[in-house]
């Protein structure tokens, strides 16, 4: 009995010391992933873009609680390429924050606006489905959606999410002229069908006297 209490005892206080271990390696983890964080969010107000998501690239592998902070970042500089034109760039950077932050419509917005400067209009179209998936009653989403089905000469998309908005929003202007402009092109496309011939009686054969 005594030496199964002694057995006892021993297993409680190794469980016990590989607990705190377990905290202690825990709560290191955190202080460092924290330090780095606050490192790259310094690095970020200074626009040091590079530096910035390093660090907080390593405090997100630490803890993931840091992946909003660094797709911001990569929205920063994501911004900072496309106003400097370096639209590949831009479409990467935008790319990764959306791989962080997949629900955050904002990214896949700012990415299909770098994509039509591109004209990579299937691409933007993809992006603009993935936000309407989030915010399938946005009028303004579903507006720039129009428009690009519009511009691709997808009449048939582009009238249905139009028809969606002016049910949304009987009045946007936006969404009525498109819909003037895809109703006279839908009948200026339409296959001209002959307007059928009268019928026509055969007349009477005429008598003659004789």
């Amino acid at each position: 009995m005594k030496k199964y209490f002694a057995f006892a005892l021993i297993t409680a206080v190794a469980i016990g010391a590989a607990q705190l271990c377990e905290g202690q390696a825990k709560n290191a983890k955190e202080k460092e992933a924290n330090k780095l964080a606050v490192e790259g969010a310094e690095a970020s107000k200074n626009q040091e873009w590079d530096k910035a998501i390093d660090l907080l690239r390593k405090a997100t592998d630490l803890d993931h609680k840091y992946a909003n902070e660094l797709a911001a970042v990569y929205q920063q500089r994501g911004y900072a390429n496309a106003t400097s034109q370096q639209f590949q760039d831009a479409i990467s950077d935008y790319g990764e924050a959306i791989k962080l932050t997949p629900q955050d419509v904002r990214v896949y917005e700012q990415h299909a606006a770098v994509e039509m400067k591109l004209q990579d209009y299937d691409k933007a179209l993809a992006d603009y489905s993935e936000v309407i998936k989030l915010k399938p009653n946005e009028v303004r989403y579903l507006n720039y959606r129009a428009y690009i089905y519009e511009f691709k000469k997808d009449l048939k998309n582009s009238m249905a999410d139009t028809d969606k908005v002016l049910k949304l929003d009987p009045n946007n202007p936006e969404a009525k002229a498109r819909k003037s402009r895809l109703s006279a092109l839908e009948t200026a496309n339409a296959p001209f069908t002959p307007i059928p011939a009268p019928s026509r009686k055969p007349s009477p054969t005429p008598h003659h006297k004789p």
